[in-house]
């Protein structure tokens, strides 16, 4: 019965943390960067993209995707459950590092037209300063969900074909809605794929299944 308890526990707390933990590093980042110069890294390429203020809706639904990514990778074995986590945590902090180390901004059209769409860009815009950029952290957070469920064959193919095009569509998202630019889209793809590496070496995994029974401890004790 506790065993259970810990269980449903984990998939409720563990998904919070991540999310938190992604939110906090990311305003904590740009709290210090504010002063400092920032580099622009939009390259020629990035002028191709077209400007889709409708793709909005995909950018700010990827909240609510990762959340749903992450119960449902939170809900198998407790080994393959922790090396995702462990890898996203890694992620965001090695995330954090680059943008204090590399502040990075870029130029953003101005959003004048009238429509639904158009206004909900300009808000994104007014709340989200164009900084932290450089790796998108809403590409890495993306593609770590899909590199969680490619390889679970417990999960139905429509299932884990849904994530790969969801997963897609986020990253295409942030270029459409100009968020961001291609280095920032390719280096996050880089750094998920290389922290789900990371995650999975058994001493990184086993510091962090340590810090994950501690937070457990605080809502199922021992007895």
């Amino acid at each position: 019965m506790k065993n259970l308890l810990k269980e449903q526990t984990y998939s409720v707390v563990i998904p919070i943390a991540a999310l938190l933990y992604s939110t906090l590093s990311f305003s904590l980042a740009k709290l210090l960067i504010f002063w400092r110069p920032h580099w622009d890294m939009t390259l020629a390429w990035d002028a191709l993209v077209p400007f889709l203020p409708w793709t909005v809706s995909i950018y700010l639904a990827s909240f609510v995707y990762w959340y749903l990514c992450f119960v449902l990778t939170s809900r198998q074995q407790r080994e393959k459950a922790d090396s995702f986590f462990c890898a996203h945590m890694l992620m965001v902090t090695l995330s954090f590092l680059c943008f204090i180390l590399l502040p990075t901004t870029m130029e953003r059209p101005a959003v004048t037209g009238g429509g639904f769409w158009n206004w909900l860009m300009r808000v994104v815009y007014w709340v989200d300063s164009p900084e932290n950029l450089f790796p998108s952290l809403h590409c890495s957070t993306a593609w770590l969900c899909w590199v969680g469920m490619r390889r679970r064959k417990d999960l139905p193919l429509w299932l884990r074909t849904l994530v790969l095009l969801l997963s897609i569509a986020v990253c295409v998202s942030t270029l459409t809605t100009r968020q961001h630019v291609l280095a920032d889209v390719a280096s996050g793809i880089a750094l998920a794929e290389a922290c789900s590496l990371l995650g999975a070496v058994p001493r990184l995994r086993a510091r962090y299944s340590r810090l994950v029974d501690a937070i457990l401890r605080r809502f199922v004790p021992a007895d």
